[in-house]
């Protein structure tokens, strides 16, 4: 019987880093993992294959899908770790290395950063980008960006930062870099939730006049 290694070292051993040229000159660089670190956490249509209002869908009824996904903001990214510099990590460099945790960074950001670019790319192909609305603030820094600070003042910095976060604009993210950068066909994310809010309220109204419960 062919023993397994462990779940952790197949995923360590499993990293690649490659570069891309484009005709313009510019490079990219890719820096990849093995998939196991976001399979925990798979988009799933679970919910509306239990739920019966949802079909049947045409092509076409697609454009009437509101999704609205709130972060809860991260630490500024700042691109520590490569694939060439991870290989020679051990199992204790993946769990502490010069201050940082990348193995707790991998995982936490892999998963809301997949189901970010899956409903993304959703959403273009049909067309209805507007119809999805992302709002993160990924810029976070010290005690803003840690989950266990609860002190008076750190609450009162993360209430200015979401203040803050609604005057910007939209973001969206770009299908090439996976970056998320600002939708100049939109406007900021204030505009963008009180545009959702008027067409919840439009779509309750008008199913309350079909169901004959208020007058037109």
């Amino acid at each position: 019987m062919e023993v397994q290694p462990p779940l952790f070292l197949f995923w360590v051993r499993h990293r690649h880093q490659f570069e891309t040229k484009y005709k313009d000159g510019n490079t990219q660089a890719f820096n990849l993992i093995h998939g196991a670190d976001v399979a925990n956490n798979p988009v799933s249509g679970h919910a509306l294959l239990c739920n019966q209002d949802f079909f049947p869908i045409k092509p076409a009824d697609y454009g009437k899908f509101l999704v609205l996904s709130l972060g809860t903001g991260t630490a500024k990214i700042e691109e520590k770790y490569d694939a060439v510099q991870s290989g020679k990590w051990g199992v204790l460099g993946w769990l502490y290395n010069k201050g940082n945790t990348p193995l707790i960074d991998s995982f936490s950001h892999a998963s809301f950063d997949i189901v970010d670019i899956h409903i993304s790319v959703l959403f273009q192909a049909l067309h209805s980008d507007k119809g999805y609305l992302r709002i993160q603030d990924d810029e976070l820094k010290g005690d803003t960006a840690s989950v266990d600070v609860s002190t008076k003042d750190n609450l009162n910095r993360l209430v200015e930062a979401g203040r803050g976060l609604l005057k910007k604009p939209v973001c969206k993210v770009n299908l090439e870099t996976g970056k998320n950068e600002p939708d100049p066909s939109r406007g900021t994310n204030e505009e963008e939730l009180i545009h959702f809010a008027r067409k919840l309220s439009n779509e309750r109204r008008a199913r309350l006049q079909k169901k004959g419960n208020i007058k037109q």
